[in-house]
């Protein structure tokens, strides 16, 4: 019998958590110059059915060991708006979660995905995108977390552990249908049975590869790149990202820099294990084999980027991440084609709102290198449609984790694409972002190789409870930081 047997979700607390980012440029880019990094933060309770609902809801999660299965979600935001969010969180929990089964829902995790994106009056300020979208993607991720709680495995673990039948089951196919089928999703999850344990095994022991944006970001001045960057070399990491955008010959300037750090051979740190020849190949990779990626953050037009990204082949980067306006599927095939000759290539998805969105930039070739979003995406299972199509038509996927808690959820993806999808991570890259995961109770780490660690703790679930003390001090506007400037676990340093 599963801890879960005969409980409903019988309430629900939703939290407005924003950390002040901005104070040290954290996240800043071309598009983005001020960034205080923020949770719509969800709470699912549970308990034997007919027990009374809490009045008014609980404003707070617990840290009471004993505390009933609990499930945590949350959609991330870089500050104002991240209200609306909540709200939206809170329509989606009321109206169509509480009181229902929990073991009823776990039964068929694609119809419960399909329940919350039904209801008529809320799909309608989508559809299926949008800050509704947002939302479901925390009542989605929310209600993963509670199945692998209640199965005491981590998220990856779980997924990992079903079947490909019930793997097909979870995946919303509608709209998608002309791109991938049930029977070829079937296919891919049967092919990618054999060597699984052993890819379980591998995980386990040696985790997964990691790409750092920590010192890249565009309000940091010469002086913090530089030191960041030999410290992420020092953390054993082979790829480099760096903010564009702005001002071209300031980034002529940064991003040299950067290469005249990573391409030095007296600059590697002692000890150091050389990439494998596969794992940088097409990736424009200096003499050392270190890699160095770019990202605009949507800031140009398509004749824009293309005329920028020539300026900087001499940098020899590997792609021009969110070259243009992310919704524009032909104007990044346009950006591909003309940077091609050029050995650039193109990656989007962090705002690629829907699976749908993904389904085009595929079928028109447009991207190179498939970015998802735990949060953008309406959580696991449209994730999972798009690591499908990524593995049909051949990219390879190396997702967004730029902000508070996306670290969290997204190394359980990349495990997820590896084990039962792709089965392969040859050239694959999950960004790391050195930032705020003191504030959860399961935190993610890197190893020395510059790898995730797989994350293994029975009871962290989708590993993105954060502490009590943080949601309570860091709640806007009412927490005690937003209110007098203090709190329990210190805001960002300056690194």
């Amino acid at each position: 019998m599963s801890a879960s047997s005969g409980l409903v979700i019988s309430d629900y607390s939703v939290h407005d958590v924003r950390f002040p980012t901005s104070l040290t440029g954290d996240g800043t880019d071309a598009m983005n110059t001020t960034c205080d990094y923020s949770a719509a933060y969800l709470v699912l309770y549970t308990a034997p059915p007919g027990t009374k609902r809490s009045q008014p809801p609980r404003s707070t999660p617990s840290d009471d060991a004993s505390k009933p299965l609990t499930g945590y979600g949350m959609t991330f935001t870089i500050g104002k708006g991240n209200e609306i969010c909540c709200s939206a969180i809170s329509s989606l929990v009321e109206g169509l979660l509480l009181g229902r089964e929990v073991e009823s829902l776990f039964s068929n995790m694609g119809k419960a995905w399909e329940l919350l994106v039904s209801d008529p009056q809320l799909r309608w300020i989508g559809p299926e995108k949008g800050v509704i979208h947002l939302a479901t993607a925390a009542a989605v991720n929310a209600l993963w977390d509670l199945f692998a709680r209640s199965r005491g495995k981590p998220l990856w673990r779980l997924v990992a552990d079903m079947s490909p039948e019930e793997l097909v089951k979870c995946v919303p196919f509608r709209y998608i249908t002309d791109a991938i089928t049930p029977e070829e999703a079937l296919k891919i999850f049967q092919d990618a049975q054999a060597g699984k344990q052993e890819r379980i095994e591998e995980m386990i022991k040696d985790g997964y590869p990691a790409y750092t944006t920590s010192a890249g970001w565009s309000g940091y001045d010469d002086a913090k790149v530089a030191r960041l960057t030999r410290s992420a070399l020092a953390q054993g990491f082979n790829h480099f990202k760096l903010k564009v955008g702005a001002s071209l010959e300031d980034d002529k300037r940064r991003l040299s820099l950067l290469r005249s750090i990573v391409d030095d051979p007296k600059e590697m740190p002692g000890g150091r294990i050389a990439p494998t020849a596969a794992s940088i190949s097409g990736k424009n990779a200096g003499p050392t084999g270190c890699v160095v990626m770019v990202d605009a953050n949507q800031v140009w037009d398509v004749s824009q980027a293309i005329d920028y990204m020539k300026e900087l082949a001499y940098l020899k980067p590997w792609f021009i991440e969110e070259p243009t306006a992310p919704d524009d599927v032909l104007g990044h095939a346009a950006i591909r084609k003309a940077l091609k000759p050029f050995s650039i290539g193109v990656a989007t998805g962090e705002h690629s709102h829907n699976r749908m969105n993904f389904k085009q930039l595929l079928q028109a070739d447009a991207v190179d290198v498939v970015q998802i979003d735990s949060c953008r995406l309406a959580g696991v299972n449209e994730v999972l449609s798009v690591l499908l199509m990524a593995k049909k038509f051949g990219k390879i996927v190396c997702p967004h984790a730029g902000g508070v808690g996306l670290c969290e959820y997204v190394v359980h993806l990349s495990l997820i694409d590896y084990i039962c999808v792709s089965a392969t991570h040859e050239r694959n890259v999950l960004e790391w972002v050195d930032h705020l995961h003191e504030h959860f109770v399961y935190p993610v780490s890197i190893n020395s190789g510059g790898r995730y660690r797989a994350p293994v703790d029975a009871e962290g679930g989708y590993s993105i409870e954060m502490l009590q003390s943080s949601v309570e001090d860091y709640s806007f506007p009412n927490g005690s930081y937003w209110k007098s400037g203090e709190a329990r676990t210190a805001p960002p340093s300056a690194h």
